[in-house]
């Protein structure tokens, strides 16, 4: 039997228990070694992560070529540090041998969507930068894209205009080394030519000229490459050759030119590798995070595709110690393993992403390169290498979250349907530890009449009382703050702020928000409008006056509410932890703050409004305000607020599969990771693969 009050709502749990299956015997399955990681690429709307270059960085030295059969055949050794592109659409915006002019256009540019790079080269004797913006994926976009740009840097063209440049070049001839090929180039660009240096494979150069977007705009380029160099057999590049453009970049400083070797891949269909080293290799655009393995360059969809290939086993170091603590218990860290294995080989065997297993954040799973990596974690993979998770012979989709809140969820709360049996409810009773070292909050009432919470090393009890019996505290720290949440957010207005000696009125102490429990809000109507919108297919209200939850799945998630009555409908029940400003799950309860509930003798009960009446302030006096202080039977006390709604909850996630905190919890009390998983996911078999 549960106790409610009019502001205080238990969570509704209903939760299956089921026993440990035996290890199965299965026969063990085969995978490739190797797992694909996307980390940039334009994968349309499963995942879209562009960056027009991307900088590497190693203490050792780096090669690129191409790998075919799992062969990788070297092309040249590119030292320490490199950046690199495709050959695809861009806007050409000015050339001018001014660096300080392209620095200034770097500023100018890099707050916007057309993001900058420059190259130095030589050309008609002498130094000469290039700002160009991109990358596009198609001739229309970088045609658009000029014209925006244009207006954006108006005031450093001169009288340039932008133009689109693209992936159409000539040949100047063939060459068995790069000192051959120099002296074509030399003379090219001497000529005021576009030229570049370019491989062609191990030991082979080209000289190119121009980089166009059309055929007329190459045509032109031909006829006065004819003139500068008329014994060169001036053909046209075929699209589908494999080739690398070698250019200086000159991008990363406004101060002075600090020029690194960039190269460009052209060709349809074409692999560059950059192989790793046991160094690891930095990228830059993913925060400088340092990676084991090799990656892969390609054109894909008409932009950079930069995808991270490496062993799996070694994945996964990074993985789990980016899902879960190094501190905690081993046995959690295999359960971990399993599941997290498990999820990508699960992924393998689709085609989500195309190009990539699994892509580096979230959306997949935490994948934060070799600094996320610990010995303890490594241990822990290596005690379960290969070891997956399977059902009915195949490797299941091993999903989990950081905390079921004390029951995990059945898949008709979160994708209505799917996931077979694998996932049921049931109970999670290790989540509550995520809360077990944090502090308590003093949620208190100002004289003011405001509301907020403060944490408990902040405050102590002064012994005395309100009239209503509530406790009084003081302050003991100068200038603490009163948070509008029990937990500190610095990136949020304070409600107010305390120095020794002030005092307040305690109206409940809880815990610190965190994954197992949590508040959110107040919400304004105006917010939750805002956060609904596009988000369900049911007519919105202008205001929201109510909301109520209708409909509860087998673990008390929320799989339906109401708004002012009417039902809301979204395209499954998850959505609604987006659809409410981003709760952190649906096991919620939401009240209404500027409604309060009277029980009335048989348990009738009256919403009443709390607009008008009186406040009790915090000396014990009333004040006139639209807010209301109340008392439940247990001496709890909440305020009651204008137009807003208050959700309490528990959990962090959409609760399916392996609770993380949960598996801490059991693993605490002495469970191993097979029995971990076997709570969690049903009716399974951990197969060695």
């Amino acid at each position: 039997m549960r106790k409610t009050s009019s502001f205080l709502l238990a969570v509704v749990m209903s939760c299956s228990f089921f026993g440990h299956s035996s290890v199965s015997h299965a026969s063990e399955p085969s995978f490739e070694e190797d797992v694909r990681v996307g980390l940039f690429f334009n994968g349309g709307s499963t995942y879209t992560s562009i960056v027009p270059v991307v900088n590497v960085k190693s203490a050792a030295s780096l090669q690129v070529g191409v790998t075919q059969g799992g062969v990788f055949d070297s092309w040249q050794d590119i030292g320490q540090q490199a950046s690199f592109g495709i050959d695809g659409y861009r806007v050409k915006v000015l050339e001018t041998p001014s660096f300080d002019t392209v620095a200034a256009g770097i500023k100018l540019l890099q707050p916007t969507s057309d993001k900058p790079i420059v190259f130095s080269t030589s050309k008609g004797g002498q130094t000469v930068y290039q700002l160009y913006t991109g990358m596009y994926a198609s001739e229309a976009n970088a045609q658009t894209a000029a014209t925006r740009v244009a207006s954006t840097a108006r005031s450093l063209l001169g009288g340039q205009t932008p133009t689109v440049k693209g992936g159409m070049h000539l040949s100047a001839g063939s060459f068995v080394s790069s000192a051959q090929a120099q002296g074509v180039l030399n003379t090219a660009q001497a000529a005021g030519l576009d030229a570049y240096m370019v491989m062609t494979g191990s030991g082979s150069y080209e000289v190119w000229i121009g980089e166009e977007a059309n055929a007329t705009a190459l045509a032109a380029v031909k006829a006065t490459a004819a003139e500068a160099l008329p014994t060169a057999p001036l053909t046209t590049v075929s699209s589908s050759t494999p080739a690398l453009i070698m250019r200086q970049n000159v991008t990363s400083s406004v101060t002075s030119p600090s020029p690194v070797n960039h190269y460009i891949l052209s060709g349809t269909n074409a692999k560059l590798t950059i192989k790793g080293n046991a160094s690891g290799a930095q990228v830059t655009e993913r925060s400088a995070r340092t990676y084991r393995g090799d990656f892969e360059l390609s054109n894909y969809n008409g932009q950079l595709a930069w995808v991270n290939v490496l062993p799996m086993e070694q994945y996964l170091y990074s993985v789990v110690g980016g899902e879960v603590s190094a501190s905690w218990p081993a046995e959690s860290l295999k359960a971990q393993a399993v599941a997290a294995r498990s999820y990508a080989r699960f992924q393998e065997q689709g085609s989500k992403f195309k190009i990539a297993d699994v892509v580096d954040t979230t959306l997949s799973q935490a994948y934060n390169g070799v600094g996320a990596e610990d010995k303890r974690i490594i241990a822990a993979v290596d005690a379960t290498a290969g070891e997956v998770i399977m059902k009915n012979g195949k490797v299941i989709e091993s999903i989990f979250s950081a905390n079921a809140g004390g029951a995990s969820a059945d898949t008709s709360e979160v994708w209505n349907s799917g996931g077979g049996d694998v996932f049921v409810t049931v109970d999670s009773k290790g989540d509550e530890a995520a809360q077990a070292s944090l502090k308590k909050w003093y949620h208190v009432l100002l004289d003011n009449g405001s509301s907020g919470y403060i944490r408990e090393d902040n405050v102590k009890l002064t012994g005395d009382k309100t009239s209503a019996g509530l406790d009084k505290m003081t302050v003991t720290t100068k200038n603490t703050n009163v948070r509008k949440l029990p937990v500190v957010q610095n990136s949020v207005q304070s409600v107010s702020q305390l120095n020794p000696g002030d005092e307040a009125v305690v109206l409940e102490v809880v815990p610190e928000s965190n994954s197992y429990q949590w508040i959110r809000g107040p919400f304004k109507s105006a917010e939750l409008l805002a956060a609904l919108k596009g988000k369900t297919t049911s007519t919105l209200p202008s205001t929201i006056t109510s909301i109520q939850v209708s409909q509860r799945g087998p673990s008390g998630r929320v799989t339906e509410i109401k708004i002012n009555g009417s039902v809301v409908k979204v395209k499954y029940p998850d959505m609604f932890r987006s659809a409410l400003n981003s709760l952190p799950s649906t096991l919620f309860d939401v009240v209404s703050t500027d409604k309060y509930t009277v029980i009335g003798s048989g348990n009738a009960q009256d919403e009443l409004s709390a607009g008008g009446t009186t406040l009790l302030g915090a000396s014990g006096q009333g004040a006139g305000s639209t807010s209301t202080v109340i008392l439940n039977g247990d001496g709890n006390a909440r305020v009651t607020e204008p137009g807003g709604f208050l959700f309490t909850g528990r959990g962090n996630g959409h609760g399916l599969g392996l609770s993380q905190w949960g598996a801490k919890g059991m693993a605490d009390e002495g469970a191993d990771y097979k029995e971990i998983l076997e709570h969690y996911y049903h009716d399974v078999d951990i197969v060695k693969g």
